[in-house]
């Protein structure tokens, strides 16, 4: 996890909070979230009944069946609100495409319709959001495009519980259930609806349904040339894959054919264009196409277009904002519509690992548990994680590391290793393990390499030895790098393992497999591990390097009737034929007076 909040806030105009993977920005009281996740705009009573319905949904019913309208009002702006009542619904299509095409308006007309109390459902809402997408797996642009198969569209709504609904016998929340319970109504209509084909959407006065058939051109159409498609009759630009389909309509609703659409009701009833797939090095990922937006260095009252840019002494890094980021400490930029921090003229420029401060002018080092690679920024970035830097005045993520100590030790098999591996270790570390097998059993541990400077004469080290007491029988202990393997047994039944770092210099440390064994093994155990054979030959040596096949030998050491889950086809694949023939040998010798 990084904290993108230490990142001049996230980005945030108000506050700012970190979670798993991701962050959120949030508002202070009397303020909502603008549509942009980033600015904060100031609101009145959440409850007012002054603001009127962004969208409508009516569905009412008529010769014997339910039909829906979705209508979007003009000239609407839409911000998250915290106390708005958020409900997500999936429709399923059997047979249709992820496009809208033109239809006639019913007869009757919705506004000729007088709503019944008995028949009709009317509710507004001051979001929605619509993404249809295909259960069918497609492959290429192409074929997305002609696509039939079954369709799912989900819808996204908010909506506000009314001051009407509250009174003294019924306060916020219990008018908020009775929204939620009136809704719940309007969403088993709106299914019904769906289902049968009685969904249209209605925006500027023109209605839209889910396209059922590939539409048959009036005229040929022409030829596009590379970088362009056809999104009805005629050619379009595209944008790394996707049909640049704003630059044609003015609301931007998706025309016949295109693969995908989603809809944010916004000011001017402005929508956007979600999943359009983008192919980039042989990975998918989702574009989101905001051809209104003000680019960075730019902002408007709504973050839209028409744009003005950043005044002197302000600047902004993010597109579509509604205003600009002061330099701070009376500081002024060399130009208007700066997009940067650099851009402003500060007294001193600070290097790496160093952030400036606009109220001192000066670079101050990034604290304990910071970083900042760039010149000139005013900002240290927090380590991700758990993680953390041994000094101040980091310039780098790699020097944030784990402290944790590591490793799993089990009764049969295990691992230890060094805080941050395979990354340097932190300074002043100290690590302490415990191997207790169970009866009957001891311990056998390949060390495959160990990184430790000498530099600084032992102040890091590994111990291994029967108890923490520096009197009692050790097995092991190095200060010294070695990048050749060793295997060997434990001196006695149980291992109490040490590793120290003091405040020099940090290495890779180590990662070390063990396994415990039946005792009664214990003469063949030594026979291998002593035997240099075992280490004379680069092949042999990479052996004890390679997990895999240090797992499958520990495998066969902590439960020998797992043996015959190898066949003899994949150990000679497995393991060259020199050691083969040594472990032969020795196992041969071993049991040869049971013969």
């Amino acid at each position: 996890d990084i904290n993108e909040c230490s990142i001049n806030n996230g980005g945030c105009q108000q506050l700012c909070v970190n979670t798993l993977g991701d962050y959120e920005c949030l508002c202070h009281s009397n303020y909502k979230l603008h549509w942009n996740k980033k600015d904060c705009v100031e609101t009145k009573d959440p409850l007012s009944d002054s603001v009127s319905p962004k969208v409508l949904l009516h569905c009412i019913k008529s010769g014997g069946s339910d039909r829906c309208f979705l209508s979007c009002s003009p000239d609407v702006q839409v911000f998250s609100d915290a106390s708005a009542i958020k409900i997500s619904v999936t429709f399923k299509l059997n047979d249709g495409k992820c496009s809208l095409k033109k239809t006639e308006m019913f007869q009757e007309g919705l506004e000729q319709m007088i709503p019944e109390r008995q028949n009709s459902v009317m509710e507004s809402f001051h979001y929605v959001n619509l993404t249809c997408s295909s259960g069918k797996k497609v492959h290429g642009a192409l074929s997305r495009l002609t696509a039939t198969r079954e369709i799912f569209i989900t819808a996204d709504f908010e909506l506000e519980t009314s001051r009407k609904e509250v009174t003294d016998t019924c306060d916020v929340r219990c008018a908020r259930k009775k929204t939620e319970k009136r809704f719940r109504k309007t969403i088993r209509t709106l299914r019904k609806t769906v289902s049968r084909d009685q969904f249209r959407i209605r925006l500027s006065g023109t209605e839209h349904e889910v396209a059922r058939k590939a539409p048959r051109p009036s005229e040929p159409q022409q030829s596009c040339g590379v970088g362009q498609l056809h999104p009805g009759s005629r050619c379009a630009k595209s944008v790394s894959g996707c049909t640049d389909l704003f630059s044609q309509m003015h609301i931007g609703f998706i025309p016949q054919g295109a693969p995908q659409f989603s809809h944010v009701v916004s000011g001017q009833v402005r929508c956007r264009w979600l999943n359009c797939q983008e192919k980039s090095d042989g990975i998918s990922s989702q574009m989101q196409l905001f051809s209104y937006q003000c680019s960075p260095g730019e902002y408007s009252p709504d973050g839209f277009k028409p744009c003005l840019p950043c005044p002197l002494g302000t600047y902004q890094p993010e597109a579509g904002r509604v205003s600009c980021v002061p330099c701070g400490g009376g500081l002024t930029t060399r130009h208007s519509g700066a997009s940067l921090f650099q851009d402003c003229e500060t007294k001193v420029q600070c290097s790496p690992g160093h952030f400036y401060n606009t109220t001192t002018h000066r670079c101050i080092r990034c604290a304990i548990g910071t970083y900042q690679p760039e010149f000139g920024q005013n900002y240290c970035i927090s380590c991700p994680g758990n993680t953390t830097t041994d000094f101040d005045g980091s310039t780098n993520i790699t020097q944030c590391k784990n402290r944790q100590c590591g490793g799993e030790l089990g009764d049969y098999t295990g691992y230890i290793e060094s805080p941050n591996y395979p990354g340097d270790y932190p300074a002043n570390t100290e690590c302490t393990w415990n191997i207790n097998p169970p009866p009957k059993r001891r311990i056998l541990i390949v060390v495959p390499e160990i990184f430790l400077p000498i530099e600084d004469e032992c102040g890091d080290y590994l111990v291994m030895r029967k108890s923490s007491s520096s009197n009692s029988v050790t097995t092991y202990e190095t200060c010294q790098t070695y990048e050749r393997p060793i295997a060997f047994t434990s001196r006695s039944k149980k291992l109490w393992i040490q590793f120290k770092s003091n405040e020099g210099n940090s290495a890779k440390g180590f990662q070390v497999p063990y396994v415990t064994y039946d005792e009664d093994y214990q003469e063949l155990i030594e026979d291998i591990v002593r035997d240099g054979r075992l280490y004379a030959s680069e092949n042999h040596q990479e052996i004890l390097k390679d997990k895999k096949l240090i797992k499958a030998l520990f495998d066969v050491l902590a439960h020998p009737q797992n043996y015959f889950k190898y066949t003899a086809q994949e150990s000679r694949e497995m393991f060259p034929r020199s050691f083969i023939r040594l472990l032969r040998s020795k196992v041969s010798r071993f049991l040869r007076p049971y013969k």
